[in-house]
């Protein structure tokens, strides 16, 4: 199994936008529904953004209405874009599969909000 790759962390200020994106592997990736995850220092990872396999997504309170994620299955590639953010959502980002599989976490990309 080949890790994720994500990218396009950055340090954005308060009310930014940042568009993450994820190179993943597998030959059958556009069966599965994908996710991204993110973990804050001390706490633990948790998931913000679901995208199953043929388009219908899912976001949790916390990000519903700034975030969006899509998905193109002939690049193999998951996306998430953040709009309005604020200094709680500074995390590393990850994207997996859903539920997520133990042996398929990237090294993510750092996201940090501050002015």
């Amino acid at each position: 199994q080949v890790q994720p790759v994500e990218s396009g962390g950055a340090l954005v200020q308060p009310g930014g936008s940042l568009r993450l994106s994820c190179a993943a592997s597998g030959s059958s990736f556009s069966i599965y529904t994908m996710g991204w995850y993110r973990q804050a220092p001390g706490k633990q990872r948790e998931l913000v953004a679901v995208i199953s396999r043929d388009g219908p997504t899912n976001y949790p309170d916390s990000v519903k209405g700034r975030f969006t994620i899509s998905r193109d299955n002939a690049k193999k590639m998951v996306y998430l874009q953040m709009n309005s953010l604020k200094p709680e959502d500074t995390a590393v980002y990850y994207c997996n599969r859903v539920p997520a599989l133990n042996n398929y976490w990237g090294q993510g990309t750092q996201v940090t909000v501050s002015s």
